[in-house]
């Protein structure tokens, strides 16, 4: 593990002392848990966006006057 320095407000070092004690843990442990699910939901974002981005395009006008169902659309049985 790393040990990072931040910087905050005393007001903001008193709340998350506090806020920290009454979830049983530690600042530098919820600041840890904290980013780690933001990193986790980034990576899902750029995986899901990579996903996307790999499909080839669709037409979206099947016929001159209809248009794909919603079903086709999200490939759904």
């Amino acid at each position: 593990m790393k040990n990072v320095t931040i910087t905050v407000d005393e007001e903001v070092a008193r709340w998350a002392k506090v806020w920290a004690a009454q979830q049983g843990s530690s600042v530098s442990r919820l600041l840890g848990e904290l980013l780690k699910e933001q990193m986790l939901r980034e990576r899902a974002y750029e995986a899901a966006r990579s996903r996307f981005m790999a499909r080839a395009p669709r037409d979206l006008k099947a016929s001159q006057t209809t248009y794909p169902s919603r079903d086709v659309l999200h490939e759904r049985g």
